[in-house]
C-alpha cells in the first residue's frame, strides 16, 4: 500500500510548518523522533481528519450567523431536512427521549460521512481508510452509549442487565454476565473493522485502477464510492443508535407485572366489599 500512496502536498505542507513544533513537544515526553529522516511527524489520516473538523467548525459558525426563520436558504432548508430525519430515526429507535442523543450521534455521524467522502477528492485521503480513526469513533461510541447507561438505570441496575436477560433465573448469571462483556468488547471492533474495511478496500481499488488507467475508468469506481462511504456512515450511525437504545432503556416488566397485581387485588376487594353491601 505505500507504494500505491501518493504524496498529499497538504499533509507535505503541515508537516513542513508544525512538525518541528511537534516533534520538539513529544521528544518532551520521551519520543524520539527524527525530522530530518522525511518522514512525517503527523500523519496524513490525523493532518486531514483534523482539517476535516476544523473545515465543519468554521462553516457551522458562518452558517450560525446567517440563519433566519422568516427567510431560510437552502443549506440552511437542506441542514433542516438533515436534522428532522435524524430526529425520527433516533425517536424510531430509542424512543421520544432519543433526541436527546442527536448531538454525539450525529456529530460523529457527519465526521464519517465526510472523512469516507474525502478520499474521492484529489489532493486528500479518506481518514477513515486508518484503523486509528475508525477504532477512535468505534471507543467513543462504546464509552458514550455505556455512560449514559448508567446515567439513565444506575450502575446497580445497569450492571444487573448483563448478569441475566428480563425474566431469566438468576442462576444462568455465571454464564450469561461473561458472554455478554465479550460481546459488548466485540462491538468496538465490529465498528472499527468494518468501517475501515470498507473504506480502505474502496480507495485501493481506485489507486490501482488510476495507476493503471488514469482517467476515465476509475471514474465509475468513484461514483460507486459515493454510495458506499455514505452507505457505511448510515450503517454505522444505525448500529450506535441501536447499542444506545439497549444501554438507555429501562426494564419495566417487573414494575407492570407489580401494578396489575395491585390493580386485581384492588379489583379483588371492591368486588368482596360489593358482595358484602349487596
Amino acid at each position: 500500500m505505500e507504494q500505491l500512496e501518493h504524496p498529499l502536498w497538504i499533509v507535505d505542507t503541515v508537516n513542513a510548518v508544525f512538525g518541528p513544533m511537534v516533534a520538539g513537544l513529544l521528544g518532551l515526553l520521551g519520543f524520539d523522533l527524527d525530522v530530518t529522516s522525511g518522514e512525517h511527524v503527523i500523519p496524513n489520516y490525523l493532518v486531514i481528519a483534523t482539517l476535516i473538523v476544523l473545515a465543519v467548525t468554521v462553516g457551522c459558525a458562518l452558517m450560525r450567523s446567517r440563519l433566519s426563520v422568516e427567510d431560510p436558504g437552502p443549506v440552511q432548508l437542506l441542514l433542516e431536512d438533515g436534522l428532522t430525519a435524524l430526529y425520527g430515526l433516533l425517536e424510531d429507535t430509542i424512543g421520544p427521549k432519543g433526541p436527546r442523543y442527536a448531538t454525539l450521534i450525529g456529530s460523529v455521524g457527519l465526521f464519517i460521512l465526510l472523512s469516507n467522502l474525502a478520499g474521492l477528492v484529489p489532493g486528500l485521503m479518506a481518514p477513515t481508510s486508518n484503523i486509528n480513526v475508525t477504532l477512535g469513533c468505534a471507543i467513543t461510541v462504546w464509552v458514550y452509549y455505556h455512560f449514559q447507561g448508567f446515567k439513565e438505570q444506575g450502575v446497580v441496575a445497569y450492571i444487573k442487565h448483563f448478569a441475566a436477560p428480563p425474566g431469566a433465573p438468576i442462576w444462568i448469571a455465571p454464564i450469561y454476565f461473561p458472554i455478554e462483556i465479550i460481546s459488548h468488547f466485540s462491538r468496538v471492533l465490529s465498528l472499527s473493522v468494518r468501517l475501515f474495511g470498507n473504506v480502505f478496500g474502496e480507495e485501493l481499488v481506485i489507486l490501482i485502477l488510476f495507476s493503471i488507467v488514469p482517467f476515465l475508468v476509475p471514474l465509475p469506481m468513484m461514483m460507486l464510492g459515493i454510495i458506499t462511504g455514505s452507505l457505511q456512515a448510515f450503517i454505522f450511525v444505525m448500529l450506535t443508535m441501536i447499542y444506545l437504545q439497549g444501554a438507555v432503556t429501562v426494564d419495566h416488566e417487573h414494575d407492570d407485572a407489580h401494578d396489575d397485581g395491585h390493580a386485581h387485588g384492588e379489583e379483588g376487594h371492591d368486588g368482596q366489599a360489593a358482595a358484602v353491601a349487596a
